[in-house]
């Protein structure tokens, strides 16, 4: 058989053991299909193309060069296919072959045998010679399309099984199928293309494409307000783009008051008649019960990303069920898996699978589903505290979650998990306190003291101490109101606010000597020392101090009389009593060393050295705060490492030692990671070391 559908032919195609006779008529004119769509006005993928354009070269010579799209709806899977392939369309002089395959079509996906019979029609076989089974009728496609130049865009496809029967044999034809599915049986076989939504950036640039650049430079803050709103989906971006397109009298800051309720987004159609809720509704449709399960218990975690231990503990399946449902959500792209194992949605996907699942789950349902989060999260927040702060007895215990799936082996393991969790904690907090359960709230808030501790992030912590201190007053914990009132006081304190921080610390020893509570009390009298040494009234800070040792050397807790030493150690230092500040300090790195508080112990040790360069033995104080640093650096707390970094620097740079500068810088950046006032303090010194000045005590 030849491939010229002009010339007289008659050849046998034979298949599965038979040999059927396909006829083509002499005369009959040469058909070249063109079937293509227009490409977008703007497809807003350069780069992607540049990287198609690369691969497209590099196959030259090769079997049929395949490209795999895939991608959420909506995220430009067409436009981009569309927008290479009439890029490249001159290069295959045989014509083009479209088919939307339907993948969510109302009628069900395309069979492959239409399709197939569509394009050898379009390829100019007689309807009456097209053969009626599917195996032969892929047979006689490739026969027919082997040796031509054929651009084929295979669009919306359902599965590999639907793709494979259309692709034809031929090394000089490119053929694109674009998929919301990953399609693994295809990815192989070609080159993959996970399209991901537009950035901020490249967002605004669509729009400014697409209204005009005079309308997008007049209101640049409310079209990248805009961008952020659709989310990144060019579906998004180019329906709102159609609205202010056909209404040039409005603003994008009107637009933006339209689409503050993500649902309104979702419903505005787009340029098929169809809205993003529809195309996402269609994707939801073709998942399996226990997928489509998962999807709406998904859609009612508050936080940004999550894992699956806390969907198992927050759903009716078994994990097993549970990861093969995310597994379907991933493969449909209606869920994202980093490489760490954590999933989240596109935010409009996000807004979908959270009406869906108001739509579709009863109020009682819903609540059950967020209280499983709120009680996971509770349990395994309570358990990597324990181990990354374990020197502080919680107030009252949690019981741990059912199908939590989680143990942290070690304090690195439950720190790491914590600075992962550290949004959806938050998120989970502020969504427990919405509904009205206060008890979960200051529990989250006294369970978070460890992880503050070494990261301090300022501002949302006392965001969440006020919410806690009000949730514990509402659930009648006065001992909890007390606690939450002393570490919001001591966030005040390490912000230089130290009357605010005096005010709250008043507030729990009133509430501790109330219930008679001596660790309360104690607790409080440590904290209001805190407070005034901050005020520099020093000889009431030594007061406060000693108070609170006393009153806890009486009730036994020694890392509380340690750590109130270490602190007088420091006011007495400050003082001019030198001697005597030794005498305290050492006695509380005596301790916190039989403790086996590593952290507390290194910090005593801290003082020491700064106290040993303060009085010009340098050759033991340096060595002593180079010592506490590789410690507290092991154990992955920064800002017990900028606390250090700043004290070495520091002697370092009285010392006129090199290394100060590198010391300083880093504890200045660490220190502004958490807003600390200290990185002005680092600034200054490392600014002296700069200019060759002094950096004295």
């Amino acid at each position: 058989m030849t491939n010229t559908l002009s010339g007289a032919v008659a050849g046998p195609v034979i298949q599965a053991g038979s040999i059927h006779q396909v006829h083509f008529h002499p005369g009959r004119p040469r058909v070249t299909p063109a079937q293509l769509p227009a490409p977008p006005p703007v497809s807003g993928r350069d780069r992607e193309l540049e990287e198609l354009d690369a691969f497209l070269k590099a196959q030259k010579g090769s079997p049929l060069p395949l490209v795999l799209i895939t991608g959420p709806g909506g995220v430009g899977k067409t436009s981009l296919a569309l927008s290479w392939l009439h890029r490249h369309r001159d290069e295959y002089r045989d014509g083009q072959l479209y088919v939307d395959l339907h993948a969510f079509g109302p009628g069900g996906p395309l069979s492959p045998d239409t399709a197939l019979a569509w394009f050898l029609v379009a390829l100019g076989v007689p309807p009456a010679e097209i053969p009626a089974e599917l195996p032969e009728r892929s047979a006689l496609f490739r026969s027919v399309t082997a040796g031509l130049g054929l651009v084929i865009l295979l669009d919306n496809a359902f599965s590999a099984a639907q793709v494979h029967p259309l692709l034809p044999a031929s090394e000089s034809a490119l053929c694109v199928v674009t998929s919301r599915w990953r399609l693994a049986g295809l990815a192989l076989s070609g080159r993959s293309v996970e399209l991901e939504p537009f950035s901020i950036e490249e967002s605004a640039g669509l729009l400014k494409n697409l209204v005009g650049e005079e309308r997008t430079t007049a209101e640049p803050a409310a079209v990248r307000r805009v961008a952020s709103a659709c989310g990144g989906l060019p579906l998004a971006l180019s329906t709102v783009a159609a609205r202010l397109r056909t209404r040039g009298g409005r603003t994008f800051e009107q637009e933006l008051r339209t689409l503050t309720d993500g649902t309104r987004l979702l419903r505005l159609d787009t340029a098929d008649g169809r809205s993003l809720q529809a195309v996402f509704d269609a994707s939801y449709a073709a998942l399996t019960t226990v997928a489509a399960d998962i999807y709406l218990v998904c859609g009612l975690h508050p936080g940004p990303d999550f894992r699956i231990e806390a969907v198992t503990a927050a759903s009716s399946h078994s994990r097993d069920a549970v990861l093969d449902g995310l597994d379907q959500l991933v493969e449909a792209n209606l869920l994202i898996e980093d490489a760490t194992g954590r999933f989240h949605f596109h935010d409009l996907l996000r807004e979908h699978a959270r009406t869906r699942a108001e739509r579709q789950l009863r109020p009682a349902a819903r609540n059950d589903v967020l209280r499983a989060y709120v009680r996971w999260y509770l349990a395994a927040t309570v358990e990597a505290t324990g181990l990354v702060h374990p020197h502080r007895p919680g107030l009252l215990c949690v019981e741990p979650a059912d199908s939590s799936g989680l143990r942290f082996d070690r304090p690195e393991t439950a720190m790491a998990w914590l600075v992962a969790e550290q949004r959806s904690i938050r998120a989970v907090l502020l969504a427990a306190d919405r509904h009205g359960w206060p008890s979960p709230v200051w529990r989250f808030c006294e369970a978070l003291w460890g992880f503050f501790l070494h990261h301090r992030h300022y501002q949302e912590w006392i965001e969440i101490q006020r919410l806690g201190i009000s949730a514990a007053r509402r659930a009648g914990q006065p001992l909890a109101e007390a606690r939450l009132h002393s570490q919001l006081g001591f966030a005040y304190a390490k912000l230089g606010r130290f009357d605010e921080a005096a005010a709250e610390n008043e507030i729990a020893l009133r509430l501790g000597e109330a219930h008679s509570d001596g660790p309360t009390v104690a607790t409080a009298l440590s904290q209001l020392g805190r407070a005034a040494r901050g005020r520099k009234d020093l000889p009431a800070a030594l007061r406060y101090f000693r108070q609170a040792a006393e009153i806890q050397e009486t009730l036994g807790i020694l890392r509380g009389v340690a750590l109130c030493r270490r602190r007088a150690g420091d006011v007495l230092a400050e003082l001019g009593r030198t001697d005597e500040a030794v005498i305290e300090l050492t006695a509380a790195a005596h301790l916190m060393a039989e403790l086996g508080d590593p952290i507390q112990h290194a910090r005593t040790l801290m003082v020491l050295g700064s106290l040993r360069c303060d009085q010009g033995r340098h050759d033991q104080g340096i060595p002593l705060l180079h010592e506490t640093l590789s410690s507290v650096r092991a154990s992955g707390s920064p800002y017990y490492t900028a606390e250090i970094l700043l004290a070495l620097g520091k002697a370092e740079a009285g010392s006129g030692l090199p290394a100060a500068a590198d010391h300083l810088a880093e504890a200045r950046d660490l220190y502004q990671a958490a807003g600390d006032p200290r990185a002005a303090q680092a600034s200054s010194l490392l600014a002296a070391v700069q200019d060759g000045g002094s950096a004295d005590r």
